[in-house]
């Protein structure tokens, strides 16, 4: 096996994109948490309160012999709409903005080259306001939100908006759904 990487993405909430990662063909490991933010250590009832500046992230550990970081981008771009400032559905705010925090710079080459091409395709009627940065100050997010959707997909956010995120990319990359 090649040296897992790691890349961390920011795409409304967090159980949301780790439900989904959790089901891909070489994803090693999905830890939600907090990042680019101002604040060290901060608890998630500080980020929802605007005010520490973290985005609610995924760091997404996976096998790049068997899934490219451009994969990864690409589930990302289609499990939630990079066309809404600190927005993502009913969440509001500036912990819910979309956002790819690179860890080298070969990272941040792939995530802007793809934010080109769709871009210059039409992908989208507005424009992408994705935030391309290195990752900084990241923070695990709380036990109880780790694996949420696996604990509780009859709560009704994750009935009603994590599993139709999780069937939307079984329906799309069927070929990259993990087996067993």
């Amino acid at each position: 096996m090649s040296e897992a990487q790691e890349i961390t993405l920011a795409g409304g909430c967090f159980w949301c994109l780790e439900a989904v990662y959790d089901r891909v063909e070489g994803v090693l490991d999905v830890e939600s948490g907090y990042s680019n933010g101002s604040w060290h250590s901060p608890s998630y009832e500080q980020v929802c309160s605007g005010q520490t500046g973290h985005a609610e992230v995924v760091r997404v550990r996976f096998d790049p012999q068997r899934i490219s970081l451009r994969e990864i981008l690409e589930i990302f771009f289609t499990i939630h709409d990079p066309t809404t400032p600190n927005r993502q559905g009913h969440d509001v705010g500036p912990q819910y903005r979309s956002g790819i925090y690179f860890h080298d710079a070969g990272q941040e080459r792939v995530a802007r080259a793809m934010i080109a091409e769709l871009t210059a395709a039409g992908a989208w009627k507005d424009p992408i306001v994705t935030e391309v940065a290195p990752v900084d100050n990241y923070w695990p997010a709380e036990p109880y939100h780790q694996d949420y959707f696996l604990k509780h997909p009859e709560q009704g956010y994750c009935a009603h908006v994590v599993a139709p995120k999780v069937e939307k990319f079984r329906r799309t990359f069927a070929h990259k759904v993990r087996s067993g």
